[in-house]
């Protein structure tokens, strides 16, 4: 397999990856009812969170957690938890309406970023995929590390561009998403995904 062969097969399956529903997607979807820019800083933090699991993975260090049942229980947990506080804050305490005002909207996209790099960072599962997923698809002849975290960075970029798709479909429902009603549903309806993806990820498997 040719290195263009290698990155259009990539693609397409890093494609079909990115489109599946998960996490980060609720996560970019509660932000964006905030506004555009918390949703941009939510996906840049899950970005980021993809590039450091990347380079971790490049480097040999995600082998520890596909090597080591108990480093991947220890992330394991702390991203379930993680998830269910986030997910319970927002069932029992979910806005009564959007933040207005430049001083909040900047803590906002400050939060959004940070519990997009966090949730990123404390899901074991990104690097488990990077780790048994990126070497399929690498061709001989080149440096694996540095193709693997080029690969990685590939699939970053599908989810920016996925992200991106999802925020400007949101833009359009701004005065609709912002009537309090649908802020507190929207943000129980995210606790609801939390909450079960954080119960998936404490009940996975490192296999």
């Amino acid at each position: 397999m040719t290195i263009t062969q290698s990155l259009i097969a990539f693609t397409a399956a890093a494609t079909v990856l990115t489109l599946t529903p998960g996490v980060d997607t609720a996560m970019v979807l509660r932000n964006a009812a905030t506004g555009p820019r918390s949703a941009v800083f939510a996906a840049i933090g899950i970005g980021l969170g993809c590039l450091i699991w990347g380079g971790a993975v490049s480097l040999g260090l995600g082998a520890l957690l596909a090597a080591s049942e108990t480093a991947f229980t220890i992330v394991k947990w702390a991203g379930a938890a993680y998830l269910l506080y986030l997910g319970v804050g927002l069932l029992l305490r979910p806005r009564a309406a959007l933040a207005v005002g430049n001083a909040t909207t900047g803590g906002s996209a400050r939060e959004a970023f940070t519990g997009g790099l966090v949730t990123n960072l404390l899901n074991p599962k990104v690097g488990v995929f990077y780790i048994t997923f990126l070497p399929q698809f690498i061709p001989t002849g080149v440096d694996p590390a540095g193709f693997s975290f080029v690969l990685a960075g590939v699939h970053v970029v599908l989810g920016m561009l996925w992200f991106a798709v999802l925020i400007a479909a949101t833009i359009p429902l701004g005065r609709f998403l912002a009537r309090p009603r649908v802020v507190k549903t929207m943000d129980r309806l995210t606790g609801g995904v939390f909450i079960a993806f954080g119960l998936k990820l404490a009940l996975s498997r490192q296999g």
